[in-house]
């Protein structure tokens, strides 16, 4: 490999979408930057695609082009991969095999990480071969160099965030213009924030996956994907916003993360919340992400910015590619995920507490309050507070409660015994209220 001091570090990248055309296209722009702040000059040997006739926004070279993936890991003189081909299995074998050459890895595949991370590090661990990941999670906002870096003498308490742009952009939508969930998202895939095949987006799993790095980050531990609980926004109306704001919340589909000293825990989950109007979050609209970090030494850090898009995302990806010109230059360091093994493992989801909210649609008849209270009694959940609305279809009525601090498990127990009575007409719409 080219890896001799000052010589030009050669890079192979593999996609030239979105992301990798903006990466191509910002290594050139600010070429001279990058040489002058890392000591070595970075070029693009081979660009990796899966059809050199399709339509581009970025020219791309001919003469650095190919199909072929192995070109990637035979060409002795590439010293980086940068994989951004997307999926699980192909990126995989890809990453893997430069890895075992001796190669460097940047890769921007949460979803990649989330599912075969645990592989992929201890390969990288045992080749002393770095891999680099900052744009895997929040775009170009610099949040696993935080947690790497800047926080390392923290304890991480907790983790709060908005990260996924398209579910945050149809939530903002539903909010602020009263569009139904169905108008928000065709929107959302209109203006490009939504994938034609939006399904990882909206049913929390692109999220999930962005949580599961942040924990593993934080903890010490790799989290499987199947220790995490995961709701998406599929379920959430137009009503159920109206009535949030009516009781002073906002709905965010937000990632936790929270440490349980008392059992040395991890609480990991994505879920639709109610967050008050007056919490930061809560301003957080349209694509945009934040994350917050509570640190025992720190306190409470805020990190806001673009989660998503061309430059924002090959932002991160050549910040990682700086880091990887100063590794081949210093030849030493940290191969990405250093395992520290401080806690236990993830908290059942059942175990989990919060305040809820809960609308029914039940008959509208005398007795059908005093039969759900008996319900939620049974459990020893308490109601805050009761909303039902005068104006509504003739023979049903929403009725939206504001429930107390129970356990998920206890809720879930609840919901399962509320839907087998005759006054319920529809599946119970549940949310956690976050009082972060």
């Amino acid at each position: 490999m080219a890896n001799q001091e000052n010589s030009p570090l050669q890079i192979g990248l593999a996609g030239f979408g979105n992301v990798g055309a903006g990466v191509y296209k910002n290594l050139l722009k600010n070429r001279n930057l990058l040489e002058k702040r890392t000591g070595r000059a970075l070029e693009v040997r081979r660009i990796v695609v899966r059809d050199p006739a399709k339509p581009r926004d970025v020219e791309l070279p001919a003469e650095l082009v190919t199909t072929d993936l192995n070109a990637l890991i035979e060409d002795d003189e590439i010293d980086i991969v940068v994989e951004l081909i997307g999926g699980i299995d192909r990126a995989f074998e890809l990453v893997k095999a430069a890895l075992e050459r001796g190669k460097t890895v940047v890769t921007g595949n949460k979803a990649l990480l989330a599912e075969r991370g645990l592989e992929l590090f201890a390969i990288a661990d045992e080749k002393k071969t770095p891999i680099y990941f900052e744009a895997a999670v929040a775009g170009g906002i610099p949040i696993i160099k935080t947690v790497q870096e800047s926080l390392i003498g923290n304890h991480i308490e907790a983790v709060a965030g908005i990260i996924n742009g398209t579910c945050n952009y149809i939530l903002t939508r539903m909010t602020d213009a009263g569009l139904d969930y169905p108008e928000a998202l065709d929107e959302a895939q209109k203006l490009g924030y939504a994938e034609a095949d939006p399904t990882l987006d909206i049913n929390g799993w692109d999220a999930a996956h962005k949580a599961i790095i942040l924990a593993s980050l934080s903890y010490g531990c790799w989290v499987p994907t199947d220790r995490i609980y995961v709701e998406g926004i599929e379920k959430i109306t137009r009503r159920d916003i109206d009535f949030a704001q009516r009781f002073g919340y906002v709905v965010k589909l937000l990632a936790i993360i929270r440490l349980h000293p008392e059992s040395n825990a991890i609480e990991l989950r994505v879920q639709p919340s109610l967050i008050p109007q007056d919490h930061i979050l809560s301003s957080v609209n349209g694509v945009f992400n934040a994350i917050m970090v509570q640190g025992d030494v720190v306190g409470e850090t805020l990190f806001y910015g673009s989660g998503a898009g061309q430059d924002p995302t090959s932002s991160s990806v050549i910040s990682d590619l700086a880091d990887a010109a100063r590794w081949q230059s210093e030849q030493g360091g940290p191969t990405g995920f250093v395992p520290h093994g401080l806690y236990g493992k993830p908290l059942p989801i059942d175990e989990t507490d919060s305040k809820y909210y809960l609308r029914v649609e039940a008959d509208d008849e005398p007795g059908v309050l005093a039969q759900i209270a008996r319900v939620l009694g049974d459990h020893n959940i308490g109601i805050l507070s009761v909303i039902q609305p005068e104006d509504h279809a003739p023979g049903s009525a929403p009725i939206v409660l504001m429930l107390h601090y129970a356990r998920f498990g206890t809720i879930r127990e609840a919901i399962e015994q509320l839907g087998t009575l005759d006054c319920i007409r529809e599946e119970p719409v549940l949310m956690r209220v976050e009082t972060l």
